[in-house]
């Protein structure tokens, strides 16, 4: 993107939040949602259950360039947070896309990094956490349980001559590891 690019997206962004401001003096929220945004409701599950928030579709571009596309709520206190299914992309090469929740990535989704590593399966707050596969820079693969960011639990650890190794990791270490026998 260049600086001239850059610049009329700020330019943009400044204009559309003046108008939902003036639209929306009393609502405080973490972003403005941008002139044109889609809404729909989700009709809830069950009738006894607090009604689901209204979903809104926005498309936003942050002030660092960051850029969301997806799913918003409102808050209680008037906050546009990202909740639901969404993709959110850093000018750095960084891609998220999945599930978001009270603006933070939780549930199922995969992350795309710019050294060619690949996350995909379960989040919690913001964290690889559950079952998921971790693809390295260089091809080799992890497929098992994490938890914090950290390689915990049962998983299978495949290199990139094929070689399969399987058993329990904890973080950085992985005692026991057995070599499965490939034909």
């Amino acid at each position: 993107m260049t600086a001239e690019q850059k610049k009329e997206n700020v330019q943009l962004y400044k204009e559309e939040e003046k108008q939902e401001e003036e639209k929306e003096e009393d609502a405080s929220s973490t972003f403005k949602m941008p002139s044109g945004a889609k809404s729909k409701k989700k009709s809830p599950s069950n009738h006894n259950a607090a009604p689901e928030p209204e979903l809104i579709q926005v498309s936003y571009i942050f002030p660092n360039g960051d850029r969301y596309e997806g799913e918003c709520t409102k808050s209680a206190s008037g906050a546009i947070v990202r909740t639901g299914v969404g993709k959110h992309t850093s000018p750095n090469g960084i891609v998220y896309t999945g599930e978001w929740q009270d603006d933070k990535i939780n549930g199922k989704g995969t992350l795309q990094l710019p050294s060619g590593a690949q996350y995909e399966g379960q989040f919690h707050d913001n964290m690889y956490h559950g079952t998921g596969t971790y693809t390295f820079p260089d091809g080799s693969t992890y497929k098992g349980q994490f938890c914090m960011n950290r390689l915990e639990g049962e998983g299978v650890f495949t290199n990139t001559q094929g070689l399969v190794w399987t058993g329990k990791f904890e973080g950085e270490s992985a005692m026991g590891l057995k070599l499965l026998h490939t034909n």
